[in-house]
């Protein structure tokens, strides 16, 4: 794999990643966010390392899970604002 097709696809999964991470003073627990963004991490390593096939199913495995464990940490973290918000 060229080093341009490697940037090109790094960027991506780094702007979604970086899209994707919580703001500071949440109380929902992101635990799972952080393991899906260390899968996507992982599978980058490894197509790195020259294990394309592996990689990719990892890395793209792990964007799935992000942006599911993202969507379900942001819904947690709205609702708690709402709660905040309403209650004084």
């Amino acid at each position: 794999m060229t080093r341009r097709l490697r940037r090109l696809l790094a960027l991506p999964t780094l702007a979604l990643v970086v899209g994707l991470a919580p703001g500071e003073g949440t109380a929902a627990d992101r635990t799972k966010v952080d393991q899906a963004t260390r899968r996507v991490e992982q599978g980058a390593k490894q197509i790195g390392r020259g294990d394309i096939g592996p990689g990719f199913k990892e890395m793209f495995t792990g964007i799935g899970h992000t942006i599911v464990e993202g969507a379900k940490f942001s819904g947690k973290t709205i609702a708690e604002f709402f709660e905040k918000s309403s209650d004084g």
